[in-house]
């Protein structure tokens, strides 16, 4: 069967390695999707100016429970990348056989679990409420642009809306969810590795019903108007209606489509001869090593190994890692996933550490 070019966008969005059940690729993300963000805003925020009127508050110092509420959510966030440490040794370094697979997805559901109802205690909703209130009072006195005060309501307007949408997921869910991400890739893996991705179906179902149930759950019965796929975006594109990328995915079509025609279409078509041959792997991974540092990766912040697919996770802002894969019979593959990632390393690797 043949997808139409916006089928098969769609499908890549919901499919993306950074984005669905299936993806253990990335770093495991609580629920409260904005607490890594939260984190940085807050460190910047901390060390900025404030203009003259309000020059010597800060919010962190003046509202206790503001304070205390970043404290709670830096313990989510560490518990997140213990997830993520775990979640990598899994992909890079631990027996890829069954029996050893199944018990890290028991690990990291009781971590799940764990972030889950830490993210979900109603002493985050009070303490998200009590700041609110702090941070209404001081911007009845203070300028319209003191960065410190607005980075504090930026943040406490996000984590409001995770923490209405993660009290809408059960325990259970949750640690299904992580269970599920580490069962499902590790099918994943035995499927390409025999060719047999009919084998990998079933699994692939049950990514697709557990992501349905918790956009379900998100959404509610009040918001029935809003697609699940307009929900399960706004996880990942916050404020992007699908309308919109069905505009994107529109444009990209209609220029690329012609375009790739009339280059196949061409008599003067470009030799491919410099991608076909063997390419000794040792030799390619130093080469894709000194690429990948030479534009601004940090190894003594990271490293680089190798895995079935290519992915970047970050375990902190001071420990960030990517992976690629090589193949002896081209080399595009590896260098392009290795300096791929490490574009989404570097991002990483800039923000300030949580701390």
């Amino acid at each position: 069967m043949i997808l139409s070019f916006k089928k098969f966008a769609r499908a890549s969005l919901i499919l993306s390695a950074r984005h669905v059940l299936i993806s253990a690729f990335v770093t495991q993300k609580s629920f409260v999707t904005s607490t890594t963000t939260t984190a940085h805003m807050t460190a910047t925020a901390t060390t900025t100016a404030a203009p003259t009127d309000c020059a010597a508050i800060n919010f962190e110092e003046h509202s206790k429970s503001y304070n205390d509420l970043l404290v709670r959510l830096r313990e989510i966030t560490h518990l997140n990348h213990a997830s993520a440490v775990l979640n990598y040794d899994r992909q890079v370094f631990m027996p890829q056989s069954d029996r050893p697979q199944s018990s890290r997805g028991k690990q990291l559901a009781v971590l799940a679990t764990i972030a889950h109802q830490k993210s979900t205690d109603p002493i985050i909703g009070k303490l998200i409420e009590e700041a609110t209130a702090d941070l209404n009072e001081l911007l009845k006195t203070s300028s319209d642009n003191n960065e410190e005060l607005l980075t504090a309501k930026r943040i406490l307007e996000l984590e409001k809306d995770a923490y209405t949408k993660s009290t809408c997921i059960p325990d259970e869910l949750a640690a299904r969810k992580a269970s599920l991400e580490a069962s499902a890739n590790h099918e994943w893996v035995k499927a390409r590795q025999s060719n047999d991705f009919a084998s990998f179906a079933p699994a692939l179902k049950d990514c697709f019903d557990t992501a349905k149930e918790m956009a379900s759950l998100q959404r509610g019965d009040e918001t029935e108007d809003v697609s699940l796929y307009s929900q399960m975006l706004d996880q990942f594109e916050m404020g992007m209606a699908s309308s919109r990328i069905d505009e994107l995915f529109d444009q990209v079509q209609s220029a690329l489509v012609p375009f790739i025609a009339k280059i196949r279409a061409s008599e003067d078509a470009p030799s491919l001869e410099a991608l076909s041959g063997k390419f000794d792997i040792d030799a390619q991974k130093n080469a894709c090593q000194k690429i990948v540092t030479a534009i601004g990766f940090d190894e003594g912040h990271g490293r680089i190994d190798v895995s079935v697919h290519p992915f970047t996770m970050s375990l902190s802002g001071a420990d960030v890692r990517i992976t690629s894969r090589f193949s002896d019979d081209e080399w595009y593959q590896g260098l392009m996933g290795t300096i791929h990632e490490g574009g989404h390393a570097m991002y990483e690797q800039n923000l300030e550490d949580m701390q």
